[in-house]
């Protein structure tokens, strides 16, 4: 992978970085916002931070020619709605568009679509809280252990940062992480456990068309990748690029390239996958606003690709800004 960064242009207008929002990952995203701003700033763009609020609207009216840079973890961020409203006002932004968010966001469902592209998936089962509670959770989980058996995942089909996430190994263990999941959201997922290294690969489209950045290997202390994990500094040892054979890179770059382009994704997205004993990815979920924070994946990943977070940033608004002046020009703007 060429390691020359695109020679330096002037960034557009002002560059809105929306960070924080209500979800249960508040405190990542702030994180990541602050950081994607510093880096903007190095690169000598004009960027106001904001929340998501009542002022927001009103603060984007004011300015000239402003880009959004959504950093929002969680539902409100990622799960399309932000965008679309984004798209009706003609505002351009970084990242995918609303709808390709959305099947992103449930896993339920970009699991299948990435499995009907031919892509390995674990085994997965959708179950609504309704159902579980009225069909009873005795029945259910007898059915479940002989369909997925054990040991398999339970997780809140939208959600992220590992939260409401438990791995099973025994039948009585399964209820009390169906109600951990249902915590996090109304639909949970079960699915297989696949035993294997963790890696993730960010996919990037600087204007050029989407590449893959290097496998981040991911190793927790604790053996499990859950919040503690992935947020406090020094609870997971991140190998960039991943300690696996060339061949194998290579099939993981793939694996994230095909998934960034069979869910219509744009500009930035990091697909976390497990590659099995026999060398083998395996697809597990896909991210449209990857953290950005100090222990995030994907700044490791540009570090390693011979990049540096500001320019990327950079690239990624110079392109948003030229999407927008050339499909969004005559659309509507936001209201003063």
């Amino acid at each position: 992978m060429s390691t020359a960064e695109a020679p330096l242009a002037s960034l557009p207008g002002t560059v809105v970085v929306l960070a924080g929002g209500l979800s249960h990952e508040r405190d990542v995203s702030l994180r990541s916002g602050r950081r994607v701003a510093q880096a903007l700033r190095s690169q000598g763009a004009d960027v106001v931070e904001s929340d998501v609020d009542s002022t927001l609207l009103p603060r984007l009216a004011e300015l000239a020619d402003p880009v959004v840079f959504p950093v929002l973890h969680g539902e409100a961020g990622e799960d399309g709605a932000l965008r679309e409203v984004l798209a009706l006002l003609g505002v351009p932004f970084v990242g995918s568009e609303g709808a390709a968010s959305r099947v992103a966001f449930d896993k339920s469902i970009a699991t299948t679509v990435v499995a009907e592209a031919g892509l390995r998936t674990p085994a997965q089962v959708a179950l609504p809280h309704e159902i579980f509670r009225e069909l009873g959770a005795a029945a259910l989980v007898s059915a479940l252990g002989q369909q997925i058996g054990f040991p398999m995942m339970v997780k809140p089909s939208r959600g992220g940062s590992a939260l409401g996430c438990s791995k099973v190994t025994r039948a009585e263990e399964l209820p009390s992480a169906m109600v951990g999941a249902y915590a996090y959201g109304a639909v949970a997922v079960v699915e297989e456990f696949v035993e294997g290294t963790e890696v993730t690969v960010a996919v990037v489209d600087r204007g050029t068309g989407p590449t893959a950045l290097p496998a981040v290997e991911i190793r927790p202390d604790s053996g499990v990748y859950d919040y503690t994990a992935r947020y406090t500094a020094g609870a997971t040892r991140f190998l960039c690029p991943a300690e696996v054979d060339a061949d194998v890179a290579a099939r993981c770059a793939d694996l994230a390239l095909q998934v960034h382009d069979e869910l219509g994704l744009r500009d930035l997205s990091r697909t976390d996958l497990i590659i099995t004993p026999a060398g083998e990815p395996v697809f597990l979920e896909v991210n449209v606003a990857p953290g950005m924070t100090e222990t995030s994946a994907v700044p490791l990943a540009i570090e390693a690709a011979g990049w540096s977070l500001g320019r990327m940033c950079a690239d990624l608004v110079r392109t948003a800004a030229a999407r927008g002046a050339t499909s969004g020009a005559a659309g509507p703007r936001v209201p003063a």
